[in-house]
């Protein structure tokens, strides 16, 4: 599991890039990254990118939505970009596809 995060040029967007799979033992890092960057009050847009992420259980879905609470709370934008099959098949599935803004890429997200 590696996690980075990068501001971007504008200074208003924060782009956590996620590689490896989200499951019970990393999902614990993702949520304490997400929620670290939000809660910095820099970025007015977090960007997480999931293109290097092949699954995703029920405990990355929820660190994810957490994440995505903490955004609405604070008037922040939470993108989730690059989601390869499975990681959409559990968001399809669990009908959350509909709850969080979802780009096919980092630059169309970024573009947005």
């Amino acid at each position: 599991m590696e996690i980075s995060v990068q501001t971007e040029a504008d200074k208003q967007t924060a782009v956590i890039t996620v590689k490896g799979d989200i499951d019970l033992y990393s999902s614990p890092q993702v949520r304490q990254t997400i929620l670290d960057t939000l809660n910095e009050k820099h970025a007015k847009r977090v960007i997480v990118n999931l293109a290097a992420v092949r699954y995703v259980d029920s405990s990355g879905v929820a660190s994810l939505v957490e994440g995505l609470q903490l955004s609405r709370k604070s008037q922040v934008r939470f993108v989730l970009c690059g989601l390869n099959k499975a990681p959409m098949q559990v968001l399809e599935l669990t009908r959350l596809v509909k709850v969080f803004e979802i780009h096919d890429t980092l630059e169309t997200a970024l573009a947005a």
